[in-house]
């Protein structure tokens, strides 16, 4: 189980699309979720979005830094960042997204 959730307890149904980067001395790290027209900002969802909160077997990594897309007023999309400033802390945000990526057929890409 590897879930992302914005609201504690409440699974994003969405799948990001999500950019990884690592300083080149491998002590710090980047990653970017985008996440377009998620169920989080559907009209008829009713909780607040607290934070992005990555949900696996291992407990629960989280970031506050959650931003809302709006494209003539109107929510589109939700963009989160989770900086990695140790690598045990990287280490730890690997695992997750393997899982997350086996469970939502996420596929890995390396850009030049």
């Amino acid at each position: 189980m590897a879930e992302i959730q914005f609201s504690r307890g409440i699974k994003e149904e969405v799948v990001a699309d999500v950019r990884i980067t690592r300083s080149k001395t491998g002590q710090t790290g980047t990653a970017t979720f985008y996440f377009n027209k998620p169920q989080a900002i559907d009209k008829d969802f009713k909780e607040d979005i607290t934070g992005m909160y990555m949900v696996d077997e291992e407990g629960e990594i989280s970031t506050s830094n959650v931003n809302g897309k709006f494209v003539n007023g109107e929510p589109m999309a939700i963009e989160a960042t989770y900086i990695m400033k140790s690598p045990e802390q990287w280490d730890r945000f690997i695992r997750f997204m393997k899982r997350y990526s086996e469970e939502n057929g996420l596929t890995k890409s390396k850009q030049d």
